[in-house]
């Protein structure tokens, strides 16, 4: 079984409550690890208070803060200058809130016409450039590969790939059951001990949607259960089967969830935290 420690909860699952409440939620789970984000409550990861206010928050409630969700276009060179200026600000609240990783994510556009030899070079380029910065800060980051069409990273064996080659010590590669199902990576390739000491957290949702694979889309992301199509406890299994012992982050986007009062809330994520432990 898993136990309920090691499973977390990304900020994306209950936006509306202010931090302290959701600090509050995630030990009520019986969690002692959250994830904050900056695509929420108008790009502000801290809701407007200092770093400090938001780790004596995190304490009190027993919680440590484990990512920042993310930077995003890591790997876009056009987008290179503005992606350094935020990363130096998000690692520097990193350490103000004693949080050990930041998230990275691809470019997801649809104009993105470079060829995949291309994404793959910028892709290393962009690990070389902002390993330092990581160092110096002692902070970990997380690639994660987005599974959709569109994605110019879409696979964590390649994403693996490109860490190695960096020769960075700063990178871990996260993998998330949603975009896992969507992308090329077969199930078998998590058979692999080398590939689980690789991993820094995993994402955890599920989609009941009946819908075509090619169809799904963040909005149909809801907690994993029974119903669940993708079948993100077999991923888990897989995992655990494998030797992972880290962090299961629930990252449901759907408006369904999101729309829970707290205590439906709370219901709802313990009765799949049953289902993920016992799967």
């Amino acid at each position: 079984m898993v136990a309920s420690k090691r499973f977390a909860l990304n900020r994306i699952a209950a936006p509306a409550l202010g931090l302290a409440e959701f600090f509050e939620m995630a030990t009520e789970l019986g969690m002692s690890s959250v994830e904050l984000r900056n695509d929420i409550r108008d790009g502000s990861v801290t809701d407007g208070l200092t770093g400090g206010e938001v780790l004596r928050l995190a304490k009190v409630a027993g919680v440590r803060i484990i990512t920042i969700n993310a930077l995003q276009q890591f790997n876009l060179p056009g987008a290179r200058p503005r992606a350094l200026d935020e990363l130096e600000k998000l690692l520097a609240l990193c350490e103000e809130i004693e949080c050990p990783a930041l998230v990275l994510c691809p470019n997801n556009k649809p104009d993105d016409a470079r060829t995949p030899e291309r994404k793959y070079h910028d892709t290393v380029e962009a690990l070389n450039t902002y390993a330092p910065l990581f160092s110096a800060g002692r902070i970990l980051g997380y690639i994660e590969p987005l599974g959709f069409g569109i994605s110019s990273l879409s696979s964590a064996e390649t994403a693996i790939k490109a860490i190695g080659e960096s020769g960075a010590s700063c990178y871990r590669v996260l993998i998330d059951t949603f975009h896992s199902y969507l992308g090329p990576d077969k199930p078998e390739f998590f058979n692999n001990s080398n590939v689980i000491g690789k991993i820094g957290l995993v994402h955890i949702s599920g989609v009941e949607a009946g819908i075509a694979k090619s169809e799904f889309a963040d909005a149909h992301r809801v907690l994993p259960g029974p119903a669940d199509v993708m079948r993100s406890a077999a991923l888990v299994t897989r995992l655990e089967k494998e030797g992972y012992r880290g962090l299961y982050s629930f990252e449901p986007f759907s408006s369904e969830v999101q729309s829970m009062d707290k205590k439906k809330l709370v219901e709802a994520l313990r009765a799949s935290m049953n289902f993920l432990a016992k799967a």
